[in-house]
This record gives C-alpha cells, sequence and structure tokens, in this order.
C-alpha cells in the first residue's frame, strides 16, 4: 500500500498544496514528461480546468486515471 504524500505548488502566484499516492505522482510526472511540460505547470493547467467544487487532488487522481484510459 502506497502511503499520501503531501507536496507543495504555485500556481499563478499562489501557494498550494495535494495529497497524492506514490503511484499517482509517478505516473504524473511521467504524463508532464511525455507533455515536454513541468510537473507544475501541468498540476496549474488541471487546476485551472477543475471544476471549482473538486479538490486538487481528486481533480490530479482523475486526470492520470483518464490519461490511463486514453492510452
Amino acid at each position: 500500500m502506497s502511503l499520501v504524500r503531501k507536496r507543495s505548488v504555485t500556481i499563478r502566484g499562489h501557494r498550494t498544496s495535494y495529497s497524492l499516492e506514490q503511484p499517482f505522482y509517478d505516473e504524473l510526472t511521467a504524463i508532464a514528461a511525455a507533455r515536454g511540460m513541468t510537473l507544475a505547470a501541468l498540476v496549474a493547467e488541471v487546476d485551472a480546468l477543475r471544476p471549482r467544487d473538486a479538490n486538487l487532488s481528486s481533480a490530479l487522481r482523475i486526470h492520470v486515471l483518464e490519461w490511463a484510459k486514453r492510452r
């Protein structure tokens, strides 16, 4: 079982954090690399597109799941 780890990021000049299990974090970094962007840029993109009632951690997990399903 993978423990949840909290990470911090700056999005549009605002410091925030998200919590992900290591496998989700690993896939997120792989997605960023595959798209030729930084992890911070990918997190900011997901943040900008998520519904305001969804939290960032959940939105990142959904993004990883959707990416995996498309592949």
